[in-house]
């Protein structure tokens, strides 16, 4: 889409196709169709099947399960193919449902650094042992940052509008209903894009200058210029790097290949994957800052506790 974007800019307004600004320009079109096309679809969706599955039982069948209920919602996030910004609807639709915050939160943290794509890739470029690793510690690390989040009480700093079910959602329709379940599904999904939608452009658009106008060798650079502390640095260094998995993993193997220990170079990928800016822009429109703040620090350290974990395991895994 990039490219078709590309060449119909440079006939609108003759400017070069591989020109830095070009790529900027077709980054930020192509990415914000694509994340508010999906947010619109997932939202509409889930506000659909919400209304076949009462908020109480969701609630139950989780808090029933006690500490078996973090493994299934970060199992379920491992599930499903979304990055950051597209799990946001689904992290919704389970808070809103009466899920227990911290096993929603789970789901968020796994879902995007555990997916069916980036594991088809891995499995290329790394291996099945490595990619298997990967996969469980994603999962563990949704577990473990969700289980944080529920035992340190943070639930007060979600808004209130995303802990609260509204009357229509709590109405129960007929069987054959069909009618009004396709219109609570597009009201969820109209006005959830009301209020995200400039949020998303915001982000995107920070994250296509970064992608675009700072070299990968710089974060290379970076990264290999601490020494012990390239861990922290390279999560730190991959929250902005916004982008897909197609994009990711390659430039994670570039990583390994210039000689990036393997851990840090798994946490460069995590970090990425879990912890992008514009999740965090639009995360701001169902949680204070303050919790952002907290959930982006709580993932982050088990990031990096992971990432010297494999750094300390890498001569026995290769």
């Amino acid at each position: 889409m990039e490219e078709l974007i590309a060449s119909v800019l440079s006939v609108l307004t003759g400017l070069d196709a591989s020109s830095r600004a070009s790529e900027v320009i077709s980054f930020f079109i192509a990415d914000s169709i694509k994340i508010l096309a999906l947010l619109f679809a997932m939202i509409f969706v889930m506000g659909v099947v919400r209304t076949y599955i009462p908020p109480e039982r969701v609630r139950k069948s989780l808090e029933n399960r006690g500490a078996g209920g973090y493994l299934i919602a970060s199992s379920f996030g491992a599930l499903t193919p979304f990055c950051s910004c597209s799990s946001i609807p689904l992290f919704l639709t389970l808070a809103r449902s009466g899920a227990p915050i911290g096993m929603s939160f789970a789901f968020l943290v796994t879902s995007p650094i555990v997916n069916e794509y980036l594991v088809v890739l891995m499995l290329a470029f790394f291996g099945p042992v490595i990619t298997v690793l990967y996969v469980l510690s994603g999962i563990a690390i949704g577990i473990i940052s969700g289980f944080a989040i529920e035992k340190l009480g943070l639930e007060k700093h979600m808004l209130k509008d995303v802990r609260s079910c509204s009357c229509s959602c709590r109405k129960k329709p007929a069987k054959n209903d069909m009618e009004y379940r396709l219109r609570f599904g597009l009201s969820e999904a109209t006005g959830i894009i009301r209020k995200l939608w400039l949020w998303v452009l915001l982000g995107v658009g920070i994250g296509a200058i970064i992608h675009n106008y700072i070299p990968q060798e710089a974060f290379e650079a970076a990264i290999g210029f601490f020494g012990p502390l390239d861990v922290p640095v390279a999560v730190l260094l991959g929250v902005p790097m916004y982008g897909n998995c197609a994009a990711i993993v390659p430039i994670a193997v570039a990583l390994f290949n210039k000689g990036i220990p393997l851990g840090t170079t798994l946490a460069f990928m995590m970090s990425t994957s879990a912890l992008s800016l514009p999740e965090a822009i639009i995360l701001k429109k169902a949680m204070k800052t303050k919790l952002i703040v907290l959930f982006f620090t709580i993932v982050a350290m088990t990031i990096i506790f992971t990432g010297f974990a494999f750094n300390v395991l890498e001569a026995f895994i290769l």
